[in-house]
């Protein structure tokens, strides 16, 4: 089965680069692009002042904050790693979740997450929807996903709502059915192991000849003779 973990992020600010830090961290694990419900959040320290701009999104402040790991702490930087493991992930507009990823792994000397392995759901997005708004909550709306518990940007809850979206971008809600190539041999070994008794071909007839007779005097009497079947000699 393949295994992807959908990731969000909020933030200090826009630019890792000018020393902006990680606040929130979640991960969402996904098998065959369903949530298996084993899900990773942190809450982090930022080591440094939040944008006032960026707190309106998310809502954390420095008060919030005080007392939570930072993201150096193994229960953040080991066990994001180790909950990733090898799998793809998947970001909204991944390159800004890389780019604060990666800084924060390569500060406390562990290697980042190579381009190759992230998934885009917003260029999945504007291929399918070219030239209209594609951020998280207009596809949402356009998949008819409830934002009704949403009332700031959180990274968990983001999380969840982007693995709705990417099974919507991949093809979807009927993969629920689990009805694709990879269930094929299954199914049909489990049909191949059913017994049956020998069926008689046509089945044997069930009604009396008396119930019979009174449902071919109904069909005529009701239906004068159109009923198609005693056009052909059916009746």
């Amino acid at each position: 089965m393949a295994r992807e973990i959908v990731l969000d992020t909020e933030t200090t600010g826009l630019d890792p680069r000018s020393g902006h830090r990680l606040v929130e961290i979640a991960c969402v694990e996904l098998e065959d692009f369903l949530p298996t419900g084993r899900t990773f959040h942190r809450y982090i320290h930022p080591e440094r002042d939040i944008d006032p701009e960026a707190q309106r999104v998310h809502g954390l402040s420095l008060a919030f904050l005080a007392g939570k790991p930072t993201f150096a702490d193994a229960q953040v930087c080991e066990a994001l790693v180790a909950f990733i493991g090898e799998a793809s992930v998947v970001a909204h507009n991944a390159a800004f979740d890389r780019e604060f990823v990666n800084q924060e792994l390569q500060r406390v000397g562990l290697a980042g997450l190579p381009e190759e392995r992230w998934v885009d759901t917003l260029s999945l997005a504007q291929k399918r929807f070219p030239g209209v708004h594609n951020s998280l909550d207009a596809l949402c709306k356009r998949f008819r996903l409830s934002l009704s518990e949403r009332e700031k940007h959180g990274a968990l809850i983001d999380a969840r709502l982007l693995a709705a979206v990417y099974l919507e971008l991949r093809g979807g809600r009927e993969r629920r059915l689990d009805l694709t190539l990879a269930a094929a041999p299954a199914m049909a070994a489990a049909v191949g192991r059913a017994e049956h008794g020998p069926r008689p071909r046509p089945l044997g007839l069930r009604s009396t000849e008396d119930e019979r007779a009174a449902h071919l005097k109904f069909i005529r009497d009701a239906l004068s003779g159109k009923a198609l079947w005693l056009r052909f000699g059916l009746g």
